[in-house]
C-alpha cells in the first residue's frame, strides 16, 4: 500500500512538473497566435469599417440587402394602430 501511494506520488509531481514545463514554452506561443489573429481580424473589420465611410459627416445613408426576388413583393411595412374614438 506504501509503495502504490508512493508511486503515485511519484507520477503526479512528475506529470505537474511536465505540464509546468511545456506550458511555459508553448503558452506564449499560442498567445501571441491568439492575439496575432485577433489584431488581424480586428484590422480587417475595421478596414471594412472605413471603406463604407466614405459620405460626409451628417450625411444619412441606408442600405438595402434585398435581393431580386424580394422587389417584386414590395408592398411596404404593416403598422398595427388602434382607432381611438373621440
Amino acid at each position: 500500500m506504501l509503495i502504490g501511494l508512493l508511486k503515485f506520488l511519484f507520477w503526479f509531481f512528475v506529470i505537474s512538473y511536465l505540464i509546468r514545463f511545456l506550458g511555459r514554452v508553448f503558452l506564449p506561443i499560442m498567445l501571441k497566435r491568439f492575439i496575432n489573429k485577433s489584431s488581424e481580424k480586428f484590422k480587417q473589420q475595421y478596414d471594412n469599417m472605413d471603406t463604407h465611410s466614405n459620405n460626409k459627416e451628417g450625411e444619412v445613408t441606408i442600405e438595402s440587402n434585398k435581393t431580386s426576388s424580394d422587389s417584386s413583393n414590395d408592398v411596404g411595412d404593416y403598422v398595427d394602430f388602434e382607432e381611438v374614438d373621440e
